[in-house]
Parts: structure tokens; sequence; C-alpha cells
């Protein structure tokens, strides 16, 4: 089985007309469609659109500066029994 993913659009007449390149030739196949409609474009959302505080990009774009990242002692972990 193998999956292609296309878009096309729907013409005036309702129609969708889809070539798919499958480089198969003189084969039988089953052929499953699913569609989507593709949103609309939109502008672009800012950061606070988006969910983010005003300014939080601006106040921790480029903070951490030491190299290289290291990973201190994490310590030692609980062992619990399995539950099933």
């Amino acid at each position: 089985m193998q999956s292609i993913k296309v878009r096309s659009r729907v013409g005036s007449d309702g129609m969708l007309h889809l070539q798919i390149p499958g480089g198969i030739k003189d084969t039988d196949l089953e052929v499953i469609v699913v569609f989507q409609p593709v949103a609309p474009a939109t502008e672009a959302k800012t950061p606070e659109d988006l969910g983010w505080p005003p300014g939080f990009f601006e106040r921790t774009f480029g903070c951490f500066q030491d190299e290289p990242l290291v990973r201190g002692e994490q310590g030692e972990y609980e062992e619990r029994e399995e539950l099933l």
C-alpha cells in the first residue's frame, strides 16, 4: 500500500479532477479518497493571538548563552512495582 498526498481544487462544475503520480502502469488499483477542505489563507497571527504573553519572545530569545549545554546530576529515582 502506498499513500500519496496531493492538493487539488474543485472546479466551478463541482468536479474534482485528480492527477496522481504513481509510476504504476497497466495495473488494477483500489483507490481510497479522503478529502478535507483547506482553510483559506488568513492574516498572519501575532504571538499574542496564539496565546503567548506580550513580549515573551523578545524577553526570552537568546537568553541561554552557556556553551555547552550540560545536564546536571538528576539524583536517585524511586523504583515502583509494576501495576498491571
